[in-house]
C-alpha cells in the first residue's frame, strides 16, 4: 500500500504576501488565521502580508509566518479529504510538521515557533556566525575538509547529493568556503542568514527551547514524523522533545529524511507552505517520488 507524506519548508521559503490570498478568498482560513494572529502578541498579521520584508526576514517573524502558512493549507488540504501517513519538515518547518500530525495543536505548534524563533534571534546577534551553501561537492568530503579548517565550521543541512550547507564563525564560513573550492567545490556562497543556525553555536537557543517545550501538551497520533536530526521516526513524547532541543543546534539530514520516507513506503509527497525548494530537492534526492506542490487555492483544484 503506497503512502502519502506532509513536507513542510523553512526559513528562505517567506516572501511578502504569502497566505493572503487564502486570507480574503477562503472563509476557513480566514477563520484559522484570524485565530492564530489573536493568540500571538505580535501583529505577525501585517508583517506577512504587507511587509515591510525587512520586517519578514527577521527570524523571529518568518518561522511563525512560514508555520502559520503551511499548518493552515495542511487544514485546507485534509479538508478535501487528503491525510498524511507521515511528516517531516525543513528546519523550522519541522514545528509545521508537530502541528500537522497533531502532536500539537495548531495554536501551540505556531506559539512554539514563535519562541523559536525569538530564542535564535537572541542567540544568532551574539555569535557572530554565518552559513555558506556548498554546490557540487559530496558530504562526505565536505565534513572531511571541515576537519582542516580553524575555527567553528560545521555541515548543518544535507539538502540533497550535491548541495550541503556550512554554518559557524564568520571568519571560519570564509576560510572553509576557500579550503572547500580547493577541494572541488562547484560554487561557496555565503548566505543571507542572520546566524549560524543548526551549528553547535546555537546551542543555548536549544537549552531555552527545551524549557519552553515543558509548558506545552504534545500528545502521539498514528501519523509518523521523521525527525530532522536522525532522519528516523519519533517514537514518543519524550523524544519529540529530545528532537526540539537537538535541532536547533543539530543537523537536517534532509537527503536520509526522503529515503527514510520512500523506504517506509511513501511514494507521494505534498509539499505545503510558501515556494516549491523542497521539490526541487527531492527531486535530485528520488526522481520516483511524486511531488505536488500545495500554496495557493488554486493547487486544491486538481490534487484528487
Amino acid at each position: 500500500m503506497s503512502k502519502i507524506a506532509f513536507v513542510f519548508p523553512g526559513q528562505g521559503a517567506q516572501y511578502v504576501g504569502m497566505g493572503k490570498e487564502l486570507y480574503e478568498n477562503n472563509e476557513l482560513a480566514r477563520k484559522e488565521f484570524d485565530k492564530l494572529f489573536s493568540s500571538l502578541d505580535f501583529d505577525l498579521k501585517t508583517v506577512m502580508f504587507e511587509g515591510p520584508e525587512e520586517a519578514l526576514k527577521e527570524t523571529k517573524n518568518t518561522q511563525p509566518a512560514i508555520v502559520s502558512m503551511s499548518l493552515i493549507l495542511t487544514k485546507l488540504l485534509e479538508e478535501k479529504g487528503i491525510k498524511a501517513d507521515f511528516v517531516a519538515g525543513h528546519s523550522v518547518g519541522e514545528y509545521a510538521a508537530f502541528g500537522a500530525a497533531g502532536y500539537l495543536s495548531i495554536d501551540e505548534a505556531v506559539k512554539l515557533t514563535s519562541a523559536r524563533g525569538k530564542f535564535m534571534n537572541d542567540v544568532a546577534v551574539k555569535v557572530n556566525g554565518g552559513m555558506a551553501a556548498i554546490i557540487g561537492l559530496d558530504s562526505d568530503k565536505i565534513v572531511e575538509t571541515l576537519k582542516t579548517v580553524e575555527g567553528i565550521v560545521e555541515a548543518v543541512n544535507f539538502n540533497e547529493p550535491k548541495q550541503t550547507v556550512i554554518a559557524g564563525q564568520k571568519d571560519a564560513i570564509e576560510r572553509a568556503c576557500v579550503a572547500l573550492k580547493e577541494a572541488g567545490a562547484r560554487r561557496a556562497m555565503p548566505l543571507a542568514v542572520s546566524g549560524p543556525f543548526h551549528s553547535s553555536l546555537m546551542q543555548e537557543a536549544g537549552e531555552k527551547l527545551k524549557e519552553e517545550a515543558e509548558k506545552y501538551n504534545f500528545q502521539m497520533t498514528d501519523v509518523k514524523l521523521v525527525a530532522n536530526t536522525t532522519a528516523e521516526v519519533l517514537q514518543n513524547v519524550d523524544e519529540i522533545k529530545e528532537e526540539i532541543y537537538k535541532q536547533s543546534f543539530g543537523p537536517v539530514r534532509w537527503v536520509e529524511t526522503i529515503q527514510k520516507l520512500k523506504a517506509e513506503g511513501v511514494t507521494q509527497i505534498y509539499e505545503i507552505g510558501p515556494g516549491k525548494v523542497l521539490a526541487g530537492l527531492i527531486k535530485k534526492i528520488d526522481k520516483e517520488i511524486q511531488v505536488k506542490n500545495i500554496e495557493k487555492l488554486e493547487d486544491f483544484e486538481n490534487i484528487m
